[in-house]
């Protein structure tokens, strides 16, 4: 049986991702096992990999960096064996080369670019928008021919609750945007890589949609 695993490090909201990734494979007619666990030994031997994360960039990497060989299972497995990986918020942060939250701290460096606060200044300030960006908002999808955002249209609206944004230095990278003082990165992604800066698990039909296309996703 195909397996896909949820990494538990520490951080993210991993009961309610599993069960909305037990969901998305039961309804996909898929027999997919849906495996919460941090142990590197099940990261090699998962056909899927899905990291998620809540909280501040340099914690979450602290956390990944705390458990003894994850950082280099997730290495092996998701950027030399190129399995399908899905980063949830600040585990699609991390695929960045650097977090500038707080303090500067190195990312997995799968995708060229920075994370970087969302702009608190004048933009915001006029347009009455606050920060964290919480709540709905809607898709501009540009990979419009994406097999993991297949059936989520233009205007599909999506749960977001965030204060940094990942600047990408690729603009191919940027699979989909939302419009918060600014566009902002809410898909990106590159081969066998795609993340989101909402939450899937949180973002109902939309959301279980993309994680069913994430699981009969083939690279």
């Amino acid at each position: 049986m195909e397996r896909c695993i949820i990494i538990d490090y520490g951080s993210g909201n991993l009961r309610s991702a599993a069960k909305a990734f037990e969901r998305a494979s039961a309804e996909s007619g898929r027999a997919i096992e849906i495996l919460v666990s941090g142990r590197p030994e099940d990261v090699m031997t998962a056909d899927r990999i899905v990291l998620p994360g809540v909280g501040a960039f340099a914690e979450c990497r602290r956390g990944l960096d705390a458990v003894p060989g994850l950082v280099d299972a997730l290495e092996a497995r998701v950027h030399k064996d190129g399995r399908p990986f899905l980063g949830i918020c600040v585990g699609m942060q991390l695929m960045a080369a650097r977090g500038l939250e707080f303090t500067t701290t190195i990312g997995l460096g799968w995708l060229p670019g920075d994370v970087v606060a969302l702009d608190s200044a004048s933009a915001f300030k006029a347009a009455g928008l606050k920060i964290p960006h919480m709540g709905w908002n809607e898709l501009v999808i540009a990979a419009t021919d994406h097999p993991v955002l297949d059936g989520i249209g233009q205007g599909t609206h999506a749960y977001f609750v965030h204060s940094y944004k990942m600047a990408c230095a690729e603009s191919s990278d940027i699979l989909a945007s939302v419009e918060y003082g600014g566009s902002i990165a809410a898909v990106v992604g590159h081969d066998n890589l795609i993340g989101t800066q909402f939450h899937p698990e949180k973002s109902q039909e939309t959301g279980l949609r993309l994680i069913a296309n994430f699981l009969r996703w083939n690279i």
